[in-house]
């Protein structure tokens, strides 16, 4: 049971939110669970749209945004997350299931990629504080300045959502992520 009110439709989230929440609907065929939560406060849900859509602009290729979501969730042990990337990485960023455990692993099997997610995982790890090392890493591995940035603010976005679902224990509307095998 959530700890914190899930409007049920859009009609029942806060007016400010509706408009939003119609779009979200529109792009992605449903309003999840995380979105309704968030549409509590419309501030917050225009931000985090904000944000998320800027991200997507940016230069890294969603397989690797999603690699880095996966790594945060795993990290930050966000089963809502967890469940809604590992369904986003199969059916949208085509990402198989030796992939998807290697990113919740902090890893991938693509080299490149795997410098970029190793990257993220050390952010989420050292709360920012990484070593030169980390970062001389990363951009050995081909990452530009602003590849870097957005690697950090990818797991800012999603250190946000994991943090607000486990806080709401929002009730997961994405088929389960499966356990990791040790």
């Amino acid at each position: 049971m959530t700890r914190l009110a899930i409007p049920a439709t859009t009609a029942d989230a806060p007016a400010a939110s509706q408009p939003l929440l119609l779009e979200v609907e529109k792009q992605l065929g449903m309003v999840p669970n995380l979105f309704r939560l968030i549409a509590n406060s419309p501030a917050a849900l225009e931000g985090y749209l904000a944000l998320s859509g800027a991200l997507a602009k940016g230069s890294l290729p969603a397989p690797t945004r999603e690699r880095i979501a996966l790594a945060v969730a795993e990290l930050n042990g966000c089963g809502y997350c967890l469940a809604a990337h590992s369904y986003i990485g199969v059916n949208m960023a085509k990402l198989d299931a030796e992939e998807i455990a290697a990113n919740r692993r902090g890893h991938s099997t693509d080299p490149k990629a795997d410098a970029a997610v190793r990257f993220a995982a050390s952010v989420v790890k050292a709360r920012g504080h990484v070593g030169d090392d980390e970062v001389k890493a990363v951009k050995l591995a081909g990452y530009s300045d602003a590849q870097v940035v957005e690697i950090v603010l990818h797991v800012a976005v999603n250190t946000l959502t994991n943090y607000a679902n486990e806080v709401a224990q929002t009730a997961v509307d994405f088929p389960a992520a499966e356990a990791l095998v040790a």
